[in-house]
């Protein structure tokens, strides 16, 4: 035998070796995360985001992800990144009223206030175990949670281009390897901010759309430029969606009850009020019941799919408006005009929200039945290798959508 015959037969077995080398043994793929706030599940396939569009060709695309309860951006973020739903982890509403703690109002300084939050979420799983994390704009990284704050973050600031949010993603991906991040989340909430104003169907809100597919196609160049698309698995999703609803179908609270009987923490898709005192006989019979379009329940007693009502932060009762509709009060200014709106039963086709991913760790070309956004921290903890922390998600639904990596 020659020796270049020989040499030839070595290199070809070490090539085929490379080729069976088992997917566990790899290095663990960078995962960059990225939420389009309030994008419903019907936009994929209809051309309105191209790239998202070939995202969920090429890669995985769920029928549609199921928010929890209630489907508000604050409450559903942090469920994304901890796997746990708003009752258990305690963020029930964008606003909220604790016994202790105050007042807390997303995107002000309570939300960068740590003692709010419970759970664990992924950066600070990622980096109790010794990884790196960095967040830009996602809810809830601005404060240290389990003791953690993601290694680079940054202060919401809702002016900023969504060209140099994702150039800072990519600034971080530049940094040398033992400073670069595994974990890197991106929070997009341009639609969300247009539909709110003119409606989910407006011109604005087209153009968010498109403002927001233009910045992936800026993401995934950069990848390919950097040579790290064989490297990366980008998950893009959505909190929740969205629906229209016009000026005049709202409903009165004090309509049926009198305002003074009544403390109200909220309004619009949801309503939360407690009784005042001595008035909780008269409040509870006239609201504990079905109303044209609205319903309210005491808060131990919301439908189980819901899984919600048991932590302190909840009032004593709690109405959700139904689709297109908002509950409100006579003494509140009244929306003049058709604005979209999310806040809805979870299970209301409007507010399916998106999942679509693709890179090493999926096949291509899957599709997914819907499942419950509990299930994408499970996801995160095994694509970066790490153990979850405890949580209510199940990795099983999405196996089908993983390539064989254990």
């Amino acid at each position: 035998m020659s020796f270049l015959f020989r040499a030839g037969l070595l290199a070809l077995l070490l090539i085929v070796q490379g080729c069976a080398t088992p997917i566990a043994s790899r290095p663990a793929p960078i995962v960059v995360l990225v939420s389009i706030d309030g994008l419903p599940a019907a936009v994929p396939g209809t051309g309105r985001m191209p790239v998202l569009d070939a995202i969920a060709r090429e890669g995985v695309q769920a029928a549609w992800l199921q928010p929890s309860y209630p489907t508000l951006t604050f409450p559903n973020h942090y469920t994304l990144a901890t796997g746990l739903r708003p009752d258990r982890h305690g963020i029930v509403n964008n606003n909220i009223n604790d016994a202790v703690l105050g007042r807390y109002v997303s995107k002000q300084a309570s939300a960068r206030d740590g003692r709010w939050y419970g759970g664990e979420p992924i950066w600070a799983t990622l980096q109790r175990q010794g990884g790196i994390a960095a967040t830009m704009f996602w809810p809830g990284s601005e404060a240290e949670i389990a003791g953690q704050r993601p290694r680079y973050w940054k202060q919401f600031d809702g002016t900023l281009p969504v060209d140099a949010r994702v150039d800072q993603v990519l600034a971080w991906l530049d940094l040398p390897t033992a400073q670069r991040p595994r974990l890197l989340t991106l929070y997009l909430e341009q639609y969300d901010v247009a539909s709110h104003a003119a409606g989910a169907r407006s011109q604005p809100a087209m153009q968010a759309l498109a403002t927001v597919d233009a910045g992936l196609a800026r993401l995934r160049d950069g990848l390919r430029a950097r040579g790290l698309d064989e490297s990366v698995d980008l998950i893009v999703l959505s909190d929740h969606g969205m629906a229209d609803v016009r000026a005049e179908d709202a409903r009165y609270l004090d309509d049926i009850v009198p305002a003074d009987t009544m403390d109200v923490e909220s309004v619009g898709q949801m309503a939360w009020l407690r009784a005042r005192p001595g008035r909780e006989a008269e409040v509870e019979r006239a609201l504990v019941r079905r109303h044209d379009h609205f319903q309210c329940w005491r808060k131990g007693e919301t439908p189980a799919s819901w899984h919600f009502g048991r932590n302190p932060r909840i009032p004593a009762i709690v109405c959700q408006a139904d689709d297109g509709w908002r509950v409100w009060l006579h003494r509140w200014p009244t929306p003049t005009t058709l604005k979209g709106e999310h806040g809805f039963a979870p299970e209301d086709i409007g507010m399916r929200a998106v999942f679509t991913a693709v890179g090493p760790s999926f096949r291509t070309g899957v599709r997914l039945p819907a499942f419950d956004n509990v299930d994408v921290y499970p996801l995160l903890a095994r694509l970066l290798r790490i153990t979850p922390a405890p949580n209510d998600g199940d990795i099983a639904p999405l196996l089908p959508a993983l390539q064989d990596d254990r």
